[in-house]
């Protein structure tokens, strides 16, 4: 059976502790989409880790983790990120990357940095990882594939000189920098080849051969649905689609075998980067919920930015799963809320006078303000809760509120960032 853990919202929405723990009854987990530029928290027997391109299940040894065709490889973090949490004593994990697969190249990363650096406060808040360049390639036909490293050295050597022609002319005339040497990014391709080659399998096939022997699957998604290109709040966006109907392209497989969509939602709100988010809160009301939320505070994975603070958001979410085609939500942080005598949630937005409860494209966004619901607060630790019946009387009335807005069944409730801090609801 294949499974899919994606975020509702804007990302860091607890997906990592929900792939980990899932992992526990999976064979293979899959990233299919993204790159380096965000990251999964996970708080396990180990430690605590960042992920940014190994999938979340890796603390398993009976699991087969997989890079898909549709992520972003930067192949030297993927590296560091392995020998990371070896020499944390994490068994050795089994990797196996996509030969169709391709590389962020060290070009990618220095015209990512240039164009943010040039647009200054016109910035799409880039995580500056290459990713928006990457994926301008890849859509362009210039990207290097990981297959083509296995090429002869004269196949190469001409795509490198065209591929060098072009990006000279924008580095040289429109940032000022210095041209790429060919030999040079010859050379990068031959040690990233030396390092990858261990792993790199025919992913696809690998995958129809797993789901003809009924072996369970676990995709698992980066970012969230407001972060999609076609479906978020473009431009402020990612590169690659979000969506768990991308996970069927980015791993290779056929989409009716995504039996099960899993979105994860937090019990507030929060974000990274730029761009229209209407339930955002500000100044020591956000700070306190900054202080107290995730694991250690809200602070991005990757970049270690505060992430915007907000109240839960009705709107975006039931929007986030839908858009997902969710069949699940996991509902995460919710023991974070505890200190609040009362909890607002957003569940309308009022645009030119009018209320809807639809979310908006991305123009009107800017001219939505939140319509608030105020319920009252359990005022009690939640953690090490094990049934759902003996959570707090207004912690489960705020779960059914909740569920009954954004119209998706919560059926997991994380009460603390711990793998066995879960609770299962039917």
């Amino acid at each position: 059976m294949v499974k899919a853990i994606v975020g509702a919202n804007w990302g860091d929405e607890g997906k990592g502790k929900i792939t980990d723990m899932l992992a526990q009854e999976s064979d293979i987990i899959v990233r299919f989409q993204g790159g380096a530029n965000a990251g999964h928290t996970i708080v396990n027997n180990y430690g605590k880790f960042a992920l940014h391109t190994l999938p979340s299940g890796v603390f398993y040894d009976h699991t087969t983790s997989i890079i898909g065709n549709g992520v972003a490889l930067n192949i030297p973090v993927l590296f560091r990120e392995i020998q990371s949490i070896v020499e944390r004593g994490v068994p050795t994990p089994k990797i196996l990357v996509s030969d169709r697969a391709q590389m962020v190249m060290s070009y990618h990363i220095l015209f990512d940095q240039c164009e943010e650096e040039r647009l200054a406060g016109k910035s799409f808040g880039s995580t500056k990882s290459g990713i928006a360049p990457f994926y301008s390639d890849k859509y362009a036909k210039i990207g290097f594939q990981v297959s083509e490293l296995f090429a002869d050295e004269a196949y190469l050597r001409d795509k490198i000189a065209n591929v060098c022609v072009q990006k000279n002319v924008i580095l040289e005339n429109l940032y000022h920098k210095p041209a790429i040497d060919p030999d040079k990014l010859y050379e990068e391709l031959m040690e990233y080849k030396e390092m990858v080659a261990p792993y790199v399998c025919d992913v696809s096939a690998y995958l129809w051969e797993a789901v003809q022997a009924g072996k369970n699957i676990l995709l698992e998604g980066q970012l969230g649905s407001m972060k999609d290109p076609d479906h978020g709040i473009y431009p402020m966006v990612t590169s690659s689609s979000t969506l768990a109907a991308y996970g069927a392209i980015g791993a290779g497989i056929p989409p009716y075998e995504i039996r099960q969509i899993i979105a994860v939602c937090k019990a507030y709100s929060s974000a990274v980067g730029a761009g229209a988010f209407v339930s955002e809160i500000f100044g020591e009301e956000a700070d306190e919920l900054r202080r107290r939320g995730g694991d250690g505070g809200e602070y991005g994975a990757t970049t270690g930015r505060p992430r915007r603070m907000g109240w839960f958001d009705c709107v975006a979410s039931k929007y986030g799963c839908r858009i997902q085609g969710a069949t699940d939500v996991a509902f995460t942080v919710l023991d974070v809320l505890g200190y609040l005598d009362e909890i607002p949630v957003c569940v309308g937005y009022e645009i030119d006078g009018q209320v809807t409860t639809d979310f908006p494209t991305t123009y009107l966004l800017s001219k939505a303000k939140p319509v608030y619901e105020t319920l009252p607060g359990w005022k009690c630790d939640i953690r090490g809760i094990k049934k759902y019946e003996d959570l707090p009387e207004n912690c489960r009335k705020y779960i059914e509120f909740v569920e009954k807005h954004i119209e998706c069944p919560i059926t997991m409730v994380s009460n603390g960032p711990g793998r066995d801090d879960i609770i299962y609801r039917k």
